[in-house]
């Protein structure tokens, strides 16, 4: 089967999360992905469940960028890529001779993609860029955690992550450009510009109405009640904001009196007491266990579901029927199970085919792809340049 990205090669100079985060998405479609990577890497987390988990569908080679005939074959590689990734400082780039109006000279038709900390410009564009750095600039944790608490990172590296998926996201778009007007151009996004985005209702908030949004912990911060109840046996969430949703989940705790109480009849009510609220849901949710609850619920038509660990995440029945975990075998660390694709293609599915590849595993095979002979490739490994 053909998979949608197969026609095209992409470099991938990425390292850390965010950019192997987007080069990752692509090579799952099937884009042809080479990892360049220097010949002195640290070599010691490449079997760490991590770097497998963001190298798949990939092969790689080593070449040392800082070396002149290094960068030759970097850019006999870009004459025939469609696309390359990198997550250098902004000005490294440069001094490397690599930077898009380099690169594009050498082929017009190229996608560069690039991620950085804070942006390709203005005054913070050198500085080093780290998730939890973006996560504070960029206003999240300012409204994740309990009222009061004080700032609180989210647990997963999220502007990384949303960086490399904006930044696929910008590739495969100016792709599909391309195709329309023969050339390519350069694609920037950067984790705090990511960050800044995924607030989404909370930057309008202000940007719209002027108003700085407050921590509001487990709870909605506007539709109540939404939010972490306690049951018999632990923590389950409840989403019954609306007018039809309260009254249902209220008939269905048997806690009818509540539907009418003064202080909850509209939602401006209880937004205004939410405590209040949740604790007289509460009285009722700690009666019966979770997946009680859930199945009661949803009978009754009300948003739920439990609160699950990673490991309870892979053995509930949805998430296995959606096949979101699939093994692949490395020819040195043997059989691994790590994450399928969160997206579906009815025809040309995308799928892992793959382990992480070892440290310049297949520089020799790619650089005769580019013509190069025996000798000159033994010369190159002799002379440092790969």
């Amino acid at each position: 089967m053909s998979l949608p990205l197969e026609p095209y090669t992409v470099i991938d100079l990425t390292r850390a999360r965010s950019g192997p985060t987007c080069v990752r998405q692509l090579a799952e479609m099937g884009a042809k992905v080479i990892k360049v990577e220097s010949r002195e890497q640290d070599d010691f987390t490449r079997d760490e469940f991590d770097f497998q988990n963001l190298h798949r569908n990939k092969r790689s080679i080593t070449l040392d960028l800082k070396n002149p005939k290094g960068v030759e074959v970097l850019k006999k590689l870009v004459v025939k890529a469609d696309v390359i990734v990198e997550n250098f400082r902004p000005d490294v780039k440069t001094r490397l001779g690599i930077d898009y109006e380099a690169l594009s000279k050498i082929n017009p038709r190229l996608v560069y993609a690039s991620i950085s900390g804070f942006g390709q410009s203005g005054p913070y564009r050198d500085r080093p860029g780290y998730d939890q750095i973006a996560q504070g600039l960029g206003g999240l944790m300012s409204v994740t955690g309990l009222p009061g608490q004080g700032p609180v990172r989210v647990g997963i590296p999220i502007a990384d992550l949303t960086a490399g998926m904006f930044l696929a996201h910008g590739v495969l778009v100016a792709l599909l450009e391309r195709e329309r007007s023969g050339k390519g151009q350069w694609v920037h996004t950067s984790l705090l510009e990511a960050m800044v985005r995924m607030l989404d209702f909370q930057t309008t908030r202000w940007l719209m109405g002027k108003e700085i949004p407050p921590q509001a912990g487990n709870d909605h911060p506007t539709g109540i009640p939404t939010g972490v109840f306690k049951t018999a046996d632990g923590h389950m969430n409840i989403a019954a904001s609306g007018q039809h949703m309260y009254r249902r989940l209220c008939e269905a705790l048997d806690v009818k009196p509540l539907i009418d109480d003064p202080r909850f009849k509209t939602p401006q009510d209880r937004s205004k007491n939410r405590v209040a609220c949740n604790e007289e849901l509460e009285k009722a949710t700690v009666n019966k266990t979770s997946a009680e609850w859930v199945e009661i619920l949803n009978k009754a038509g009300v948003p739920c579901g439990p609160i699950l660990n990673v490991k309870e995440v892979f053995e509930d029945e949805q998430i296995r029927h959606l096949k979101l975990a699939t093994k692949i075998t490395h020819p040195r660390l043997g059989e691994q199970e790590v994450q399928n694709l969160p997206v579906t293609l009815s025809r040309t599915p995308g799928q892992v085919v793959s382990a992480s590849p070892d440290l310049g595993e297949h520089t020799d095979h790619v650089l005769g792809e580019l013509g190069y002979s025996k000798d000159e490739i033994a010369k190159l490994h002799s002379e440092g340049a790969v």
